[in-house]
Protein backbone atom coordinates (compact mmCIF):
# COMPACT_ATOMS: atom_id res chain seq x y z
CA UNK A 1 0.00 0.00 0.00
CA UNK A 2 1.32 3.45 -0.81
CA UNK A 3 0.89 4.72 2.55
CA UNK A 4 2.27 2.05 4.54
CA UNK A 5 5.98 1.66 4.96
CA UNK A 6 6.74 -2.38 6.62
CA UNK A 7 10.42 -2.80 7.39
CA UNK A 8 11.43 -6.65 8.57
CA UNK A 9 13.69 -7.04 11.55
CA UNK A 10 16.98 -8.87 10.97
CA UNK A 11 19.30 -9.02 13.69
CA UNK A 12 22.01 -10.80 11.55
CA UNK A 13 22.64 -8.10 9.66
CA UNK A 14 21.73 -5.50 12.69
CA UNK A 15 18.58 -4.53 11.57
CA UNK A 16 17.04 -4.91 15.20
CA UNK A 17 13.93 -3.64 16.35
CA UNK A 18 15.88 -0.25 17.74
CA UNK A 19 17.50 1.01 14.83
CA UNK A 20 14.35 0.06 12.48
CA UNK A 21 12.28 2.54 14.85
CA UNK A 22 14.85 4.76 14.75
CA UNK A 23 14.92 5.05 10.45
CA UNK A 24 11.19 4.94 10.77
CA UNK A 25 11.41 8.12 13.08
CA UNK A 26 12.85 10.16 10.36
CA UNK A 27 10.28 9.71 8.05
CA UNK A 28 7.78 11.53 10.38
CA UNK A 29 5.02 9.13 9.93
CA UNK A 30 1.64 9.41 11.81
CA UNK A 31 1.54 6.18 13.55
CA UNK A 32 3.99 3.74 14.04
CA UNK A 33 3.55 -0.06 14.99
CA UNK A 34 6.22 -1.73 16.53
CA UNK A 35 5.93 -5.73 16.48
CA UNK A 36 7.25 -6.10 20.03
CA UNK A 37 8.77 -4.20 22.45
CA UNK A 38 11.32 -6.50 24.15
CA UNK A 39 14.10 -4.77 25.93
CA UNK A 40 14.42 -1.00 27.43
CA UNK A 41 16.17 0.89 24.09
CA UNK A 42 13.12 -0.32 21.80
CA UNK A 43 10.89 0.48 24.73
CA UNK A 44 12.68 4.31 25.51
CA UNK A 45 12.60 5.11 21.58
CA UNK A 46 8.79 4.02 21.53
CA UNK A 47 8.18 6.21 24.34
CA UNK A 48 10.14 9.18 22.81
CA UNK A 49 8.26 8.89 19.25
CA UNK A 50 4.80 8.83 21.22
CA UNK A 51 5.91 11.94 23.29
CA UNK A 52 6.20 14.00 19.66
CA UNK A 53 3.20 13.28 18.32
CA UNK A 54 3.39 10.05 16.96
CA UNK A 55 0.57 7.46 17.88
CA UNK A 56 2.49 4.11 18.87
CA UNK A 57 1.27 0.69 18.82
CA UNK A 58 3.07 -2.54 19.68
CA UNK A 59 2.49 -5.23 21.83
CA UNK A 60 4.04 -7.16 25.07
CA UNK A 61 3.68 -10.91 26.43
CA UNK A 62 1.96 -10.40 29.43
CA UNK A 63 -0.13 -11.92 31.44
CA UNK A 64 -3.04 -9.27 31.65
CA UNK A 65 -3.14 -5.13 31.16
CA UNK A 66 -1.75 -4.51 34.19
CA UNK A 67 1.13 -6.78 33.56
CA UNK A 68 2.12 -4.79 30.73
CA UNK A 69 2.26 -1.46 33.35
CA UNK A 70 5.36 -3.51 35.36
CA UNK A 71 6.85 -4.84 33.00
CA UNK A 72 7.88 -0.99 31.65
CA UNK A 73 8.11 -0.74 34.49
CA UNK A 74 10.39 -3.93 35.38
CA UNK A 75 12.49 -2.73 32.51
CA UNK A 76 14.18 0.15 33.99
CA UNK A 77 11.57 2.94 32.38
CA UNK A 78 11.62 6.53 34.41
CA UNK A 79 7.34 5.98 35.79
CA UNK A 80 7.21 9.35 34.68
CA UNK A 81 7.58 8.01 30.82
CA UNK A 82 5.83 5.38 31.38
CA UNK A 83 2.50 8.01 32.55
CA UNK A 84 3.41 10.84 30.22
CA UNK A 85 3.03 7.97 27.07
CA UNK A 86 0.96 5.32 27.92
CA UNK A 87 -3.22 5.88 27.44
CA UNK A 88 -4.21 2.23 27.41
CA UNK A 89 -3.57 -1.63 26.83
CA UNK A 90 -6.08 -4.16 25.53
CA UNK A 91 -4.73 -7.93 26.95
CA UNK A 92 -6.62 -10.79 25.00
CA UNK A 93 -6.82 -14.05 24.54
CA UNK A 94 -8.91 -16.82 22.37
CA UNK A 95 -10.92 -19.05 24.18
CA UNK A 96 -12.91 -22.38 22.84
CA UNK A 97 -16.60 -22.10 22.12
CA UNK A 98 -18.96 -24.92 22.74
CA UNK A 99 -20.00 -27.51 20.05
CA UNK A 100 -23.72 -26.52 19.38
CA UNK A 101 -24.58 -29.76 18.20
CA UNK A 102 -23.36 -31.46 21.37
CA UNK A 103 -23.97 -28.72 24.07
CA UNK A 104 -25.90 -30.18 26.72
CA UNK A 105 -27.36 -27.84 30.25
CA UNK A 106 -26.62 -29.15 33.72
CA UNK A 107 -26.66 -27.45 37.14
CA UNK A 108 -23.28 -26.13 38.31
CA UNK A 109 -22.21 -27.93 41.71
CA UNK A 110 -22.68 -26.09 44.85
CA UNK A 111 -18.87 -25.15 45.77
CA UNK A 112 -18.92 -23.84 42.47
CA UNK A 113 -22.37 -21.23 43.13
CA UNK A 114 -20.64 -20.01 46.41
CA UNK A 115 -17.33 -19.45 44.95
CA UNK A 116 -19.01 -17.19 42.21
CA UNK A 117 -21.94 -15.97 44.48
CA UNK A 118 -24.81 -17.29 42.34
CA UNK A 119 -26.45 -18.70 45.25
CA UNK A 120 -29.41 -17.12 44.92
CA UNK A 121 -29.98 -18.10 41.44
CA UNK A 122 -31.02 -21.83 42.25
CA UNK A 123 -31.87 -22.51 38.82
CA UNK A 124 -29.25 -21.33 36.94
CA UNK A 125 -27.45 -23.45 34.48
CA UNK A 126 -24.53 -24.06 32.46
CA UNK A 127 -23.20 -26.06 29.65
CA UNK A 128 -20.32 -28.20 28.03
CA UNK A 129 -19.93 -30.40 24.96
CA UNK A 130 -20.50 -34.07 25.35
CA UNK A 131 -17.84 -34.89 22.01
CA UNK A 132 -19.71 -35.61 18.70
CA UNK A 133 -18.68 -36.03 14.89
CA UNK A 134 -19.15 -32.44 14.39
CA UNK A 135 -16.37 -31.18 17.04
CA UNK A 136 -14.30 -34.67 16.71
CA UNK A 137 -15.45 -35.70 20.18
CA UNK A 138 -13.79 -32.62 21.55
CA UNK A 139 -17.01 -30.82 22.85
CA UNK A 140 -15.75 -27.59 21.69
CA UNK A 141 -16.22 -26.23 18.07
CA UNK A 142 -14.71 -22.32 16.90
CA UNK A 143 -12.95 -19.82 19.17
CA UNK A 144 -13.59 -16.69 20.31
CA UNK A 145 -11.86 -13.77 21.93
CA UNK A 146 -11.70 -12.72 25.76
CA UNK A 147 -10.85 -8.99 26.26
CA UNK A 148 -9.42 -6.63 28.68
CA UNK A 149 -9.23 -2.66 28.50
CA UNK A 150 -6.83 -0.85 30.66
CA UNK A 151 -7.85 2.86 30.17
CA UNK A 152 -4.92 5.05 32.08
CA UNK A 153 -6.64 7.63 33.75
CA UNK A 154 -5.50 10.54 36.74
CA UNK A 155 -5.69 7.97 39.42
CA UNK A 156 -3.55 5.39 37.77
CA UNK A 157 -1.05 7.96 36.74
CA UNK A 158 -0.44 9.31 39.93
CA UNK A 159 -0.17 5.10 41.10
CA UNK A 160 2.32 4.95 38.56
CA UNK A 161 4.52 7.43 39.70
CA UNK A 162 5.06 5.44 42.97
CA UNK A 163 6.08 2.49 41.01
CA UNK A 164 3.54 -0.11 41.88
CA UNK A 165 4.26 -3.54 42.21
CA UNK A 166 1.75 -5.29 40.13
CA UNK A 167 -0.65 -6.37 43.06
CA UNK A 168 -1.06 -2.92 44.23
CA UNK A 169 -1.93 -2.01 40.71
CA UNK A 170 -4.52 -5.24 40.21
CA UNK A 171 -6.13 -3.91 43.72
CA UNK A 172 -6.45 -0.44 42.31
CA UNK A 173 -8.40 -1.53 38.93
CA UNK A 174 -10.23 -4.22 41.17
CA UNK A 175 -11.82 -0.83 43.59
CA UNK A 176 -12.07 0.94 40.05
CA UNK A 177 -14.58 -1.59 38.84
CA UNK A 178 -12.15 -2.97 36.10
CA UNK A 179 -13.61 -5.67 33.96
CA UNK A 180 -11.09 -8.47 33.88
CA UNK A 181 -10.35 -11.23 31.20
CA UNK A 182 -11.42 -13.44 34.43
CA UNK A 183 -14.70 -11.66 34.97
CA UNK A 184 -15.29 -12.22 30.93
CA UNK A 185 -14.48 -15.48 30.53
CA UNK A 186 -16.91 -16.36 33.58
CA UNK A 187 -19.68 -14.29 31.76
CA UNK A 188 -19.27 -16.26 29.07
CA UNK A 189 -19.82 -19.53 31.10
CA UNK A 190 -22.92 -18.30 32.44
CA UNK A 191 -23.86 -17.19 28.87
CA UNK A 192 -23.52 -20.91 28.21
CA UNK A 193 -21.05 -20.42 25.25
CA UNK A 194 -17.72 -21.64 26.89
CA UNK A 195 -16.59 -23.83 30.00
CA UNK A 196 -14.64 -23.11 33.42
CA UNK A 197 -11.82 -25.88 31.94
CA UNK A 198 -11.88 -23.39 28.92
CA UNK A 199 -11.37 -20.10 30.52
CA UNK A 200 -9.23 -21.48 33.69
CA UNK A 201 -6.89 -22.97 30.68
CA UNK A 202 -5.96 -19.14 29.05
CA UNK A 203 -6.77 -17.40 32.51
CA UNK A 204 -6.10 -17.92 36.40
CA UNK A 205 -9.31 -18.36 37.65
CA UNK A 206 -9.30 -16.60 41.65
CA UNK A 207 -13.00 -16.35 42.44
Amino acid sequence: MEIINQNQVKESIGLTFSVILRHALRQDPDIVMVGEIRDKETAEIAIQASLTGHLVLSTLHTNDSASAVTRLLDMGLEPYLVTSSLTGVIAQRLIRNICPKCKTLFYPSTSIMEKYGWTEERRLQIAKGKGCPECYDSGYKGRMGLYELLEVSEDLQSLILSNPSLDEIRKHLRNKGHITMESEGIKKVREQVTTFEEVSRVVTLGG
